[in-house]
């Protein structure tokens, strides 16, 4: 990892349901979700077909959907000071929604919400023996590895400004969506990671979508369905001749995946 202030380090899905969310995925992913057992706190694993870890299955409990808590997916990015960012994003008008705290041989986490309430984890991992290299986003066709970051924010200015100051990103030219405004894509120590929107209307609430590689946008089409999964979305071509679906898992939680036709 070249620069870790404002990459992209993690994914973890937050599900009721790890057993069935494993039968889901690994069958339409082609993920190894290694199960959490007493060691890990019950804290699973999302492995790649390569080996390479793509992020983490948190158990939802009855306490946290008691609180409020759904089957979701949420993004990790790094930051040099886990901290100084809660500070940082709080006094830009952001929330803290879970303490900064250290996770043993993982590194220091807080959540955080922007603004407008879309959700996402700050973290300072800690290096592994010999330094290691980021395995869970590609920006090049990976299946496994998330290749897309989008969020569809409640306010694109507000939202734009925010992310720039706080994780350095910088934007290259934005896409015009005609009615539904710029597509503003975003980038990470040169390298493209993802976009911000404006919200749609039909979209409840802002949200990080984090899309994951296939190697056939319409093959997982099939297994999403056959697996017990619903297409909300797609698929729709994107520019560089991909295709991408989004839909919702069978424990609840929205997912989006990028692939060739």
């Amino acid at each position: 990892m070249a620069k870790l202030q404002g990459s992209w380090v993690w994914y973890e899905l937050m599900t009721p349901n790890p057993v069935g969310a494993k039968a889901f995925y690994d069958a339409v992913v082609g993920w190894s979700i290694q199960p959490g057992t007493p060691e890990t706190g019950d804290y699973g694993f999302i492995a790649n077909a390569d080996g390479g870890m793509t992020g983490g299955v948190l158990k939802l409990s009855q306490d946290m959907t008691d609180h409020g808590a759904r089957a979701c997916w949420l993004g990790y990015i790094g930051v040099d000071d886990v901290d100084a960012s809660v500070t940082a994003i709080e006094a830009a008008g952001g929330k803290s929604l879970m303490p900064a705290r250290d996770v043993p041989m993982a590194g220091r986490i807080a959540m955080v919400a922007d603004p407008d309430g879309a959700p996402f984890y700050i973290m300072t991992p800690t290096p592994p023996p010999g330094g290691g290299e980021n395995t869970c986003f590609s920006a090049m066709p990976h299946p496994g590895r998330c290749g897309w970051n989008e969020l569809m924010a409640g306010s694109f200015e507000s939202a734009i400004s925010l992310y720039t100051k706080q994780f350095g990103w910088t934007l290259p030219d934005a896409m015009d969506m005609g009615p539904m405004g710029k597509y503003q894509f975003i980038a990470q120590d040169g390298t493209t990671v993802g976009a911000i929107m404006g919200k749609p209307d039909e979209v409840p609430a802002p949200l990080w979508c984090h899309y994951f590689w296939v190697d056939s946008i319409t093959a997982a089409k099939d297994r999403v369905t056959a697996n017990g999964g619903q297409i909300v979305n797609g698929p729709h071509e994107v520019p560089g001749s991909l295709w991408i679906i989004q839909g919702v898992d069978p424990q609840g939680a929205l997912f989006s995946l990028v692939g060739s036709p």
